[in-house]
């Protein structure tokens, strides 16, 4: 997931044991903006400090109270945290929330992302049980275009006794699954189309929000451009032999950051039917902003509403 990306996040981090030491704890990110409105941005968020998990509760109180006593109340889209801390100042925020703790934060712990993406696949968990994650693209679970996802699933779930669980990256879990009904569950997901064989890592790393026909906000296509886009940048992929790799690719339909497009390595944000203005240069574990390129990409790919 996107840890940077929201007002509030709470990093784990491991005393080193296998044991929760506490939380790094991250405010101020945000992934909306409003094209033409310079006082909007999207940023990634700021660290005030680390919290032992008894405290965890008391440091998310003390970031909300202090949005909600300082923050903009009169213009909604400059409401959001990142712009009460550059308003504030990041220390002052910080000594606000310390305040309201009644205790300081601990200074953050090292620690480092590597990706964000799902691990595809079988995984085993520390328990013994499986978890199966199944790539669904834009998180769209239907029966169409000859595959029968959801049906799968529905079958699926008559004989699994596990749970299922919905990732951050639109994908499905099939959770604790024991050790015997692996075989039995696989094969209902191949049979359903529900796991597939060639698909890139360019593809199973790509994101779009839902966009038209169904948002209301929506200023361009996302999820339905998203398949022909992903193939175009995979045949880019295999003809300079890197097909083994991946960009993190994004497509959201307009500026309010559904898609996530503003923490991508190429992030397109809808400006019109259409038109897309391009943005560059995040990076794979979502802790940079992407530039905008100022140019805009035309897309001739049109869709009954």
């Amino acid at each position: 997931m996107d840890c940077y990306g929201n007002d509030l996040d709470f990093v784990a981090v491991s005393d080193g044991n296998g044991q929760l030491a506490g939380f790094n704890v991250l405010a101020g990110g945000g992934l909306s903006m409003e094209h033409g409105n310079t006082k909007t941005y999207p940023n990634i968020s700021l660290e005030l400090g680390f919290v032992p998990p008894e405290h965890a509760l008391k440091a998310a109180e003390a970031v909300v109270t202090t949005q909600r006593d300082f923050g903009n109340r009169s213009d909604r889209k400059n409401a959001r945290t990142r712009y009460t801390i550059q308003n504030m100042g990041l220390d002052n925020f910080r000594a606000e929330v310390e305040r309201r703790m009644g205790m300081p934060f601990e200074p953050i712990r090292p620690f480092k992302f590597t990706g964000r993406g799902d691990r595809i696949g079988w995984v085993k968990g520390i328990d013994g049980n499986w978890h199966l994650t199944l790539f669904i693209e834009s998180g769209r679970l239907v029966d169409e275009g000859g595959k029968q996802l959801l049906t799968g699933v529905l079958e699926i779930a008559k004989i699994h006794k596990g749970d299922f669980r919905i990732t951050a990256n639109q994908n499905l879990i099939v959770a604790n699954v024991p050790e015997g009904e692996k075989a039995r569950i696989e094969q209902l997901a191949r049979s359903y189309g529900l796991i597939r064989d060639g698909i890139s890592k360019l593809r199973e790393n790509a994101m779009s929000c839902v966009s038209f026909p169904t948002c209301p906000l929506a200023m361009a296509e996302a999820e339905r451009v998203l398949p022909d886009f992903i193939g175009e940048l995979d045949k880019i992929m295999a003809k300079h032999g890197t097909s083994d790799d991946y960009i993190v690719t994004r497509i959201t339909g307009c500026p309010n950051g559904c898609g996530r497009a503003m923490l991508a390595e190429i992030g397109l944000v809808g400006k019109a039917v259409g038109r897309y203005n391009l943005h560059i240069g995040g990076d794979r574990e979502g802790v940079r902003i992407p530039a905008s390129t100022k140019k805009i990409l035309p897309c001739r790919k049109s869709f009954p509403n």
